[in-house]
């Protein structure tokens, strides 16, 4: 290439999103942990949205529930934990050392930093105290297998001390022990997440000790993290990754040599692929999806113009930048859909002014109207809530 980057323009890009996310047709997977290893991480902060995440994803989302509960609660092939960002997400097994030693050990340590530092300044009980209830409530977890943070309060009674936060402030209120020391935790990766309190829609969940993790040199597993992003995810600038890792740029940058990245140009300016990824992509037939509101294909990158147009996003982000269910033709979003109560999926199409749009020709019509159909039938009588809710979302529930 003479010394010059190759360009990877917005349609190869899309074409690479099509295979390496799992959404064209040819591309749709047999099982969840596929899925999972091919996105690296289903964003876990609504649990609907990854049953959603994979359903989209799989050949046959018929038996997607039962599945994503062997998965989760009987083989244990993919964890429900905190990870980049200090947000949940699901994992496959395999990953959970690399993600504990590249950005839980640095998150873990300021948040039980913050924690230690929140009681002490409301005159709550000392660091010694704090460790004296996690290790009582850890044995009491690992005796019961799993237990609601209410359960293990009823043995462990401390937990149930409140704090004051951020007395005096706008934001202030009133934490519990159990709130705050569970989440540490788990960020620390000791605990996780198991079982919900009913069904798969529900955000309450048991708590469960985390199985046995190897120890990784925190280098090595930044660049085994940067190396499986690039994979589902190149070409990627810096931006891209620092905001999906959470990480300083520096961290960045150490993990992208050690990875060999290779630089090419993107139309936002520099980006990285993995070595085996410079070369070009050929297209594939066009495709439709419809992918739950914090999708991680939807929130896989900072710098999103060449998949999501600016003229969208109003109606489709909420004031805190969370993306909610959204609808997509062979590489783009388009528009967005809802469950009305009476179980329809309801969607429509806007175009880059946010406005209803006729742009869309006859194929992605009837291939949108299909995948709609196929997102109905699989989920049969579970009526669903974004947990966070955006205005063209809450206009198609409304009716």
């Amino acid at each position: 290439m003479s010394g010059q980057r190759r360009h990877i323009g917005a349609a190869e890009r899309r074409a690479r999103l099509a295979v390496g996310q799992r959404l064209a047709g040819a591309a749709r997977a047999d099982t969840p942990e596929e899925v999972a290893a091919s996105l690296v991480a289903l964003h876990g902060t609504d649990p609907v949205s990854v049953h959603l995440a994979v359903g989209a994803r799989l050949t046959d989302a018929a038996g997607l529930v039962p599945e994503m509960e062997r998965a989760l609660y009987e083989d244990r092939t993919l964890i429900r934990m905190h990870g980049m960002r200090q947000t949940v997400f699901v994992f496959p097994t395999g990953l959970v050392p690399v993600v504990h030693a590249s950005t839980g050990l640095a998150v873990a340590a300021r948040a039980r930093a913050s924690l230690v530092k929140d009681m002490a300044r409301v005159g709550a009980p000392d660091a010694k105290w704090l460790a004296e209830v996690e290790t009582s409530t850890l044995a009491v977890l690992t005796r019961r297998g799993e237990a609601t943070a209410a359960e293990l309060a009823r043995e462990e009674p401390r937990l149930r001390e409140r704090f004051a936060y951020a007395p005096g402030t706008s934001y202030e209120g009133v934490h519990t022990v159990s709130s705050r020391l569970l989440r540490v935790l788990g960020i620390e990766g000791r605990v996780v997440r198991g079982r919900p309190l009913g069904s798969w829609t529900s955000t309450q969940f048991r708590w469960a000790a985390a199985p046995p993790c190897a120890e990784l040199p925190v280098a090595e597993a930044q660049a085994e993290l940067i190396r499986r992003w690039l994979a589902a995810c190149g070409p990627a600038t810096e931006a891209d990754l620092k905001w999906w890792t959470g990480w300083k740029a520096g961290n960045v940058r150490r993990a992208l040599g050690a990875v060999g990245a290779v630089t090419v140009s993107v139309d936002e300016g520099v980006a990285y692929v993995l070595a085996d990824a410079v070369e070009p992509v050929r297209a594939v037939e066009p495709w439709a999806a419809l992918l739950p509101g914090l999708d991680p294909t939807a929130m896989g990158w900072r710098e999103r113009d060449w998949y999501c147009p600016p003229g969208l996003r109003p109606a489709l982000f909420d004031r805190s930048g969370n993306i909610g269910p959204t609808v997509w033709w062979d590489g783009r979003i388009v528009g967005g859909w809802a469950q009305r109560p009476d179980g329809e999926i309801a969607w429509r199409l806007l175009d880059n002014e946010g406005a209803d749009t006729e742009g869309v020709g006859a194929e992605a019509l009837d291939a949108i109207g299909a995948e709609a159909e196929r997102l109905r039938s699989w989920m049969g009588p579970t009526r669903v809530t974004p947990r966070f809710r955006t205005p063209l979302e809450r206009e198609l529930a409304s009716g």
